[in-house]
């Protein structure tokens, strides 16, 4: 790599870290549309701070979100209206799932860190008949079309960064402390392993380094 590559990626990487935006919320409204109007119950796992979590509360009669940092569990608790029926616990996933049957499960940019297999057979088995489960991921680039799709996404960050925050350095997201790990599977080793679980579940790569999952249990 160049001198002058170096130097880019550094003022990109200053420019981000002034104003930064969050790719997994950019898919909230786009997980809402693919929801019934009206839920009995949702399961949304890997929480964070609830702001996914708070979205489907208006459509569903009660709402769990469950995370494994238990200060961004209690961050969502404080964020989160006592009007609204939604309940948070700190716990691992998938052996500390809540049993359900639920109408909804959604899990965002987290099952990457969870043992990929046994995560969906959990979410499987708690998704009640006709329920929807969906899933914003990351995957491990390693394809052509992978390569394109992450430089179609780098000056599409850089205006997503300058909408978001109107021209303006943002304020800083709240921190998780709980461990995290790169993603390492690829998109095809994903939609392989997925439907031998979820069959019929439907894949899709997009842009700013996610692909999307939805299933719905017959």
């Amino acid at each position: 790599m160049t001198s002058l590559s170096h130097r880019v990626l550094r003022a990109l990487d200053r420019f981000h870290a002034d104003r930064p935006w969050d790719h997994n919320a950019h898919f909230h409204r786009w997980i809402l549309r693919q929801l019934p109007r009206r839920v009995g119950s949702a399961l949304d796992v890997g929480c964070g701070s609830g702001d996914l979590v708070r979205l489907p509360a208006t459509r569903a009669e009660r709402v769990h979100g469950i995370d494994a940092d238990p200060v961004i569990t209690a961050r969502a608790r404080e964020l989160t209206p006592t009007a609204v029926a939604v309940t948070y616990t700190a716990a691992d996933a998938p052996a500390g799932l809540p049993d359900g049957p639920y109408d909804v499960i959604t899990c965002v940019a987290v099952l990457h860190h969870l043992p990929f297999t046994q995560a969906l057979q959990a979410f499987r088995d708690r998704l009640a008949a006709g329920g929807t489960l969906v899933i914003v991921g990351v995957a491990r680039e390693r394809t052509p079309t992978d390569h394109l799709l992450s430089i179609a996404s780098v000056p599409l960050n850089v205006v997503m960064a300058l909408l978001k925050n109107r021209g303006r350095p943002a304020p800083r997201p709240v921190s998780m402390t709980a461990p995290t790990r790169p993603a390492d599977m690829t998109f095809p080793e994903i939609v392989r392993e997925a439907r031998t679980v979820l069959p019929g579940a439907r894949l899709r790569r997009r842009l700013f380094w996610r692909y999307t999952l939805v299933w719905h249990r017959r």
